[in-house]
């Protein structure tokens, strides 16, 4: 099947940018878990305890931080200070001088060893506060306002020297206690630990002769994290990652990622963090965060990144990097995203989420990376990754400036994503027309199931909250996708959009292409399904994550996509009324699964008749018989089922089944301009309009008989297809118990021996939209703005069975978009859609979307 993501993949010949320098230190082979950079230093924190120094201009290793006793899992940059903090995995923080490359804190956490692994770290240079996440869950933070409560903080020159017997530590906490590790002395002095051991951090010059002792190192300053500055259980597992960011407000907030797969944002103060929100990731561990203005990015365990928007706390879209690969870390340069991850690949993607570069950066697994700039004052950075092949990777990484390239409308190459670029709409249409989703054809069912999966998978790389609803055994389940408009004081509205993911069959003869390869040609894309009803699916799901995209969905939008339509819905309706409390409350329903009335006038319709499918059998007690033996001696079925059928209609085509005509609605003056008006423009006569639309009508589909058939054969049992087409105000149940009534009793009339079947296989009910609701109303207003012209009411001869059943159920009205033309050949050979409708589609539901909001519509009560 296809692969499950929307991006454009990168050209390979030009994807990898060059690779400016390797680092490595022989004698230290150990995994890069962290880096931090400064004007002049990297700094790589490594599983083997130590932190390695490296010059930006020669790329010589030049210094070796050593003091943890676990693997140094973050590092932070504090600029002003020119500190450098570092955390470990043996419950520490460490603070070095990043001028002089000297050790100046250890910094303990609440509760020391028993906050675990110390896995994220967070500076904010305006309130002067670490912020440190932990394997114990809790989420910690140290003022270093404090210090200056006790005595004057130390230069980026000098070091602190260790507090006198009995002293407060620096901030104000209690007396330090002796820490088993840092405070203990060589084992063979048999001493028990105290604060004076100092037993050591010192700094080794690279290349020296000896190291520097541990008696020759600075004393150091100890600090403790006061019981106060503690969240406890700030998420349900560990906090793997934060990020500092201002909102658009002004207020500074932390956002914090964890185990629990939720990323939650939390208000800064002096007093301490303060959640204000969660944002829920569904995807695994949240293992990497980075912000850019009021956007953050969450790399998850199963390698998804999820983007979030802060002003309106919504998700605006998904990646999917590579399904089940974790994502480790994540660097922003400019308006590109890199992405590292656990089978040693990094990619870049645009701002328009397109995967613009792919490579494989390292033997293993990428396990960290930042963005560093080549000189002060040079505006290019370089990317820099650490892996677990112990390497240190410098990329060339100038930022995207280009424009992905667009086609043409009216040229389209089959092989989509391949050769050329496209806009996502086309792509992703590509991808769900390459599933031949037929649900009529049992052999077919797990290309149904697999173009659901691709669909939810779809929608949430778009933006929306996803889920597969299963509708009983041997049927295609329902996808669920929820659109998550901006957060308000006032009730959201809740629009509800209908759709169907399966598609009839295709037999090639007729068909100029693959049916199943979408392939663009004079300005229509053709493919089973583009226009019935994939195409507009995908246009109305890119117009949601536009509005996302621009912060502008202010209603929340509910996909509701079903894989059983062209055969009759079975299931739909008892799945909705099993989940619906997760499809939630609907004020209004959007359908586009139609087409115009003619090629160049947009149209909108407002109603569908009915339907009754009706399977009839006549069959005998005997065999098939030689007509050449028997005939004349037997009552035949044949007969029976002719003369059954010619009971249906008199010699004008009028139903003779009682009272059929009784209920329908007559037909207004309003509707005699319109049908005016439609045959002047379609050149058929107006009476033709108004019996395809508004007429009743009875059809004989199919007659069946048993046997060879063969001309000297009577059979023993005919088979014969039937179907009502049934119109406002006729009722669907009256009118099934009067059909089967006439059929009964005049078939007792023939006083046959032969024996009458009757089935109702499908019904559907018939749906008129008002034309005065405000909805209708508005949806009418965005198609001539955006066509320029003013639309055509128009109804459908056919029938939808979800659309009255979904009306009725959330009682709310429904509106009805078509996007296709005339000449689209829905369920025919060479099925098309033209680009032009597809997009203009996408923008008439944008329109919409806005103008529901913009005339405060009132929700359905």
């Amino acid at each position: 099947m296809s692969p499950a993501s929307l991006s454009f993949q990168p050209n390979a010949d030009t994807a990898q940018p060059a690779l400016v320098h390797l680092l490595h230190d022989a004698e230290k082979r150990s995994s890069v878990l962290s880096l931090a950079a400064t004007e002049e230093y990297i700094f790589s924190g490594t599983q083997c305890k130590y932190i390695s120094v490296w010059d930006k201009k020669t790329f010589a290793l030049t210094n070796t931080l050593r003091g943890h006793t676990g693997s140094v899992l973050a590092l932070e940059y504090a600029k002003e200070k020119q500190w450098l903090f570092s955390s470990s995995g043996d419950s520490t923080v460490r603070i070095w001088s990043t001028a002089s490359l000297k050790p100046i804190y250890v910094l303990d956490p609440y509760l020391e060893t028993g906050a675990g692994d110390l896995f994220a770290l967070a500076w904010s240079s305006n309130l002067q506060t670490i912020y440190i996440g932990c394997q114990n869950t809790s989420l910690q933070w140290y003022d270093f306002n404090m210090l200056g409560q006790v005595s004057s903080p130390p230069s980026s020159h000098d070091e602190l020297q260790s507090p006198t017997p009995g002293s407060a530590t620096p901030g104000g906490s209690a007396p330090r206690k002796a820490h088993k590790f840092f405070d203990s002395y060589p084992q063979y002095e048999r001493k028990p630990a105290d604060i004076f051991a100092n037993n050591g951090t010192g700094g080794q010059v690279h290349g020296s002769s000896s190291p520097v002792l541990d008696g020759d190192a600075p004393q150091q300053g100890y600090l403790s994290v006061p019981a106060s500055n503690v969240i406890d259980s700030a998420h349900f597992g560990y906090i793997y990652c934060m990020a500092l960011l201002t909102t658009p407000d002004g207020t500074l907030h932390l956002a914090t990622g964890s185990g629990d797969e939720l990323v939650k944002l939390w208000s800064c103060t002096p007093k301490g963090p303060k959640l204000v929100h969660e944002f829920a990731c569904t995807h695994g561990a949240v293992l990497a965060l980075i912000v850019k203005d009021d956007t953050i990015y969450a790399g998850c365990q199963d390698g998804y990144v999820k983007i979030l928007d802060l002003e309106t706390k919504t998700l605006v879209r998904t990646i999917i990097v590579q399904e089940g690969v974790d994502i480790l870390s994540m660097t922003l340069i400019g308006s590109d995203l890199y992405t590292c991850s656990a089978n040693g690949w990094v990619k870049r993607w645009s701002a328009s989420f397109d995967c613009a570069a792919s490579w494989a950066a390292h033997d293993g697994i990428v396990l960290s990376s930042i963005a560093t700039r080549r000189n002060v004052n040079d505006e290019d950075f370089r990317l820099v990754t650490g892996g677990n092949d112990s390497c240190i990777k410098i990329w060339e990484a100038l930022p995207s400036k280009e424009k992905t390239p667009r086609m043409s409308s009216t040229e389209i190459t089959p092989a989509f994503g391949a050769e050329v670029h496209t806009d996502t709409l086309t792509y992703a249409l590509s991808k769900f027309v390459s599933i031949p989703s037929i649900s009529c054809f049992p052999s077919n069912r797990e290309d149904c199931r697999q173009a659901a999966i691709w669909l939810k998978k779809c929608l949430a790389q778009l933006g929306a909250h996803t889920a597969l609803l299963p509708t009983g055994e041997e049927k295609n389940p329902l996808v669920l996708g929820t659109f998550e408009g901006t957060k308000s004081e006032r009730p959201k509205l809740r629009v509800l959009f209908y759709g169907h993911y399966d598609v009839i069959p295709a037999p090639p003869d007729g068909w100029i292409t693959d049916p199943f390869t979408l392939t663009g040609r004079n300005g229509c894309l053709y493919g089973r399904g583009v226009t019935d009803d994939k195409g507009p699916i995908i246009a109305v799901a890119c117009a949601a994550a536009d509005l996302l995209a621009q912060r502008a969905l202010e209603i929340d939008l509910v996909f509701l996509i079903e894989g059983e339509e062209e055969c009759g819905s079975t299931g739909f309706g008892e799945c909705v009324r099993k989940y619906k409390d997760a499809i939630g409350h609907i004020d209004a329903i959007l359908v586009s699964n139609s087409t115009w009335i003619a090629e160049d006038t947009p149209c909108i319709t407002y109603g569908l008749r009915g339907v009754v499918h009706c399977a009839l059998e006549i069959s005998s007690d005997l065999p098939d018989l030689h007509s050449g033996i028997e005939g004349g001696a037997v009552q035949e079925p044949m007969f029976d089922m002719i003369k059954l059928l010619a009971t249906l209609t008199d010699n004008q085509r009028r139903v003779q089944i009682p009272d059929f005509y009784d209920r329908v609605r007559p037909q207004t003056s309003e509707e005699e301009g319109l049908y005016r008006l439609l045959s002047g423009i379609t050149r058929q006569p107006a009476s033709s309009l108004v019996s395809r639309w508004r007429e009743p009508s009875l059809t004989v589909h199919t007659i069946e008989i048993s046997g060879p058939k063969n001309s000297t054969v009577i059979p023993g049992t005919v088979k014969a297809q039937i179907s009502l087409r049934i119109v406002p105000d006729q009722d669907l149940d009256t009118i099934v118990q009067s059909l089967c009534d006439h059929l009964k009793n005049s078939f007792k009339g023939f006083d046959s021996p032969n024996k009458l079947d009757i089935n109702v296989r499908h019904t559907a009910d018939w749906w008129l939209g008002n034309l005065d609701d405000p909805w209708f109303k508005a949806l009418e207003d965005s198609v001539r703005e955006e066509w320029g012209m003013e639309p055509l009411r128009i109804r459908e001869g056919g029938s939808i069975p979800s659309v009255p059943w979904l009306e009725k159920e959330f009682r709310c009205h429904a509106l009805h978009l078509p996007m296709g033309q005339s000449s689209d050949q829905a369920h025919l050979p060479n099925e098309r859609i033209s680009l032009i409708n597809l997009n203009k589609g996408r923008a008439v539901v944008q329109r919409f979307l806005r103008t529901i909001v913009e005339r405060d519509i009132p929700p359905a009560t």
